[in-house]
Formats: structure tokens, sequence, C-alpha cells
């Protein structure tokens, strides 16, 4: 089943679908993410890692407080966007976040990791989940490197993503902070 897309679909172009997940369903839930900076998180934009160095605020726009949402944030271009033989570089993991509220109130089971791409301009990807039910148990990764998004939702029964969201971020020069 492909993502009802049309060919200017943000996740299509950044090959969010393709690279990182196979399809995106049509869904009616949302995320938003906000940095500290109050920079908030569109597909494709540029952000700088000194605006995103401390974890952001995710909220989930929609389901209900008896539905819950597994969030991935993950690097696809690694070490760089033109060989990422190394593929994923997981960034952070929230389990169990009621629907209509933020990754605050969902358990933090891999700490965020602040980007810091080396070689060109990396894609940091948000990926929202509905879970089954409430998660007792999930396998957890315990390396952050090759990282497969595909192999942990299948793992945990966590189907196709029902929203995502990614912004790109490359290496600061001196002269480029804030």
């Amino acid at each position: 089943m492909a993502r009802m897309t049309t060919s200017n679909d943000p996740l299509v172009i950044g090959r969010v679908v393709g690279d990182v997940v196979d399809y995106l369903p049509p869904s009616n839930v949302k995320i938003n993410v906000t940095y500290s900076s109050n920079k908030h998180v569109y597909n494709g934009h540029e952000l700088f890692p000194s605006a995103v160095n401390i974890k952001p605020k995710v909220q989930v726009l929609g389901g209900d407080l008896r539905s819950f949402f597994t969030l991935i944030m993950t690097d696809p271009d690694v070490p760089g966007p033109s060989d990422p033989y190394l593929k994923e570089h997981l960034h952070w993991i929230v389990t169990d976040i009621p629907g209509t509220t933020n990754s605050t109130f969902g358990t933090e089971v891999v700490s965020y990791e602040m980007p810091r791409p080396n070689i060109g301009i990396h894609r940091f990807v948000f990926l929202l989940y509905k879970q089954v039910r409430r998660q007792t148990e999930m396998s957890i990764p315990m390396i952050r490197d090759g990282f497969s998004t595909r192999r942990f939702a299948e793992e945990n029964e966590l189907g196709s993503p029902v929203a995502a969201v990614y912004f790109n971020c490359q290496r600061e020069t001196a002269s480029r902070r804030r």
C-alpha cells in the first residue's frame, strides 16, 4: 500500500517515505514539534544544532486519552547523506504518550541525544506510531547506531506511523552560531 500522496508531498520529496518508512497511511493524527527556542519543526526546513540541543516538546494532535503513541527520532543519513552506509542513528524514543497530550506525559525509554551532523545536511525525522495498547514491555535498542525504524516498529507491533515530520540540520561553523 503506497501513501496516498501527491508528488509535492514533503515526506516523499525528502525521501522519508522510502528511506525510513515504506509508507505513511492517511491519518487524522498530527504531531507538533517545538524546540525551546520556540523553533517549530516543518518538513524540510533547516535548524542549526545549537537550536536543537535540548529535547523538544512534541504534541500529539489527535487520538484521545485512552490511545497511546510511541515517538521515534532518527537520523537516516549516517555518516553522511551521500553515502549513508551506517543507515539510521537513533536519537530518541518515548512510549505511552496519551493522545491529545505531549511527550512529557510519556515514558522516555531512550534519552534524547542532540543532533551532531559532521558531513553534509542530515534529515532528523520524528515518527509517531499508535500503539495497540499501553506497552508493558518493549524491545528497546541497546545501541543507537545501526537502528532500523522499520525493524523496531515490527518487533513492537507498531504498524505504520500515523504522523511524521522532519528537519534538515548540518554542522555549524563558528560564524553561524547565534
